[in-house]
């Protein structure tokens, strides 16, 4: 398979946003996140960020389908609950970019376009004067009734990538998650890349 990465311009942004919402959909339907979808949610989550001044939004091409997207933004245009850590410790958030989601189907893993999704959303940080980039990734207990056998985290890669975990730089953010009745708070863990 050719797999082609990019990144959207133009209307091109618009028209993948329902590939990106069914996309995050299917792959936040896994451990660690058990994200229970909503479309409605997306469109409007996805609408937002896709808004930010200076966003990017990478996808990943199997001929005309997308398999795989990854976005970033400065980290001024999130939400409190993720600018608050930073703002809280001092650290300066003007100079900041938020690493959103990176969503990959299953079968096309393992061929460096997570590598790809990386090498686009830093080089648009750096573009834009960021002195450092981050992202959050939810914290499961090593004992959660979901852990499929043989899960392994993401840690690896991301040190690989030059990020590391800054021990209680922690948000949280609310979701529903499979079996739940709505909606509830889970922590995430900030990673952060400084160059």
């Amino acid at each position: 398979m050719t797999v082609t990465v990019r990144p959207l311009t133009g209307a091109e942004v618009g028209a993948a946003l329902g590939d990106l919402a069914a996309l995050r959909i299917a792959v936040f339907a896994a451990y660690p996140y058990l994200y229970e979808g909503d479309a409605a949610y997306e469109a409007e989550y996805l609408a937002e960020y896709a808004a930010a001044e200076d966003a990017v939004l990478v996808a990943a091409f199997d001929g005309a389908r997308i398999v795989g997207a990854a976005t970033a933004a400065p980290m001024i245009h999130q939400k409190t609950e993720f600018r608050e850590p930073f703002a809280a410790r001092g650290l300066d958030v003007e100079r900041l970019f938020y690493f959103g989601e990176s969503v990959l189907l299953p079968g096309y893993r393992g061929q460096g376009i997570g590598h790809a999704f990386f090498d686009h959303r830093e080089a648009q940080a750096k573009a834009c004067g960021a002195s450092a980039a981050c992202f959050a990734a939810v914290i499961r207990p090593e004992d959660h009734p979901a852990r499929p056998g043989g899960y392994l985290p993401h840690d690896a890669f991301w040190t690989k990538r030059g990020y590391a975990l800054v021990p209680g730089l922690v948000t949280e953010l609310a979701w529903k998650e499979l079996g739940e009745e709505g909606e509830s708070l889970k922590p995430m863990q900030y990673w952060l890349r400084t160059w």
